[in-house]
């Protein structure tokens, strides 16, 4: 299993990141989604360096121009609804992909808040059979949403590779996704790998909750 951390050299990203990050930057929800999404296309133009292409001749208004063109299939898949901005970026980019989208939300099973549940209730998807599976969520924390997500995606097929795109991962998450999806297709893309979780699984030191940061708080 491939990592992918774009943290690792330096770009631009590193800029949306500091600011995403920031607490003061973060009261405008507006320019946090802008740099949640603007994170999303720059990884998804890392990632088409990585599909299968094949020339085709192109007719222009003056000739024929070869060009290299994508032939894998994509299927753009998030969680909601925190993934709904970083969807965007990659939909901007791979604007022909077909578009997946799953329920999957923490349910705290103590009044502590320590003990976290996934639940998932609502699929909609086209088909994955043979096709590049890309889930966009933007926090890898306990790796759990992710699984629980590609698991309901598994119901309309089995993917020809998977990618798992994220923000920000921790070494747990990425830990998890090793022991629950196929090391031999399975890709992880990420703009930092932080350290770890607080008691209540948010990723220190993170930048909070990316769905509330993006929507506002929820009851």
């Amino acid at each position: 299993m491939e990592i992918i951390n774009l943290s690792e050299r330096n770009s631009i990203i590193n800029q949306y990141m500091a600011e995403i990050r920031d607490k003061e930057y973060q009261k405008n929800r507006l320019l946090f989604r802008n740099n949640i999404m603007r994170i999303g296309e720059f990884e998804a133009f890392e990632l088409s360096k990585t599909l299968d292409y094949e020339p085709k001749d192109i007719a222009t208004p003056l000739g024929i121009s070869r060009v290299n063109v994508p032939t894998d299939k994509i299927v753009l898949a998030t969680i909601f609804r925190a993934g709904l901005p970083f969807h965007q970026g990659f939909l901007n980019i791979f604007d022909h992909a077909g578009n997946a989208f799953v329920s999957a939300y923490r349910e705290y099973k103590d009044a502590e808040h320590h003990q976290v549940g996934i639940h998932v209730e609502y699929l909609a998807t086209p088909s994955i059979e043979e096709k590049n599976l890309i889930i966009a969520d933007p926090m890898l924390a306990t790796g759990g949403s992710m699984e629980l997500g590609y698991k309901t995606f598994l119901t309309k097929g089995t993917p020809k590779r998977i990618h798992v795109c994220c923000v920000i991962a921790t070494p747990e998450g990425i830990d998890h996704i090793r022991r629950t999806m196929p090391e031999d297709k399975t890709t992880i893309w990420c703009a930092a790998i932080d350290p770890g979780m607080n008691e209540h699984k948010y990723i220190v030191p993170g930048f909070g909750d990316a769905g509330d940061l993006c929507y506002g708080d929820k009851l």
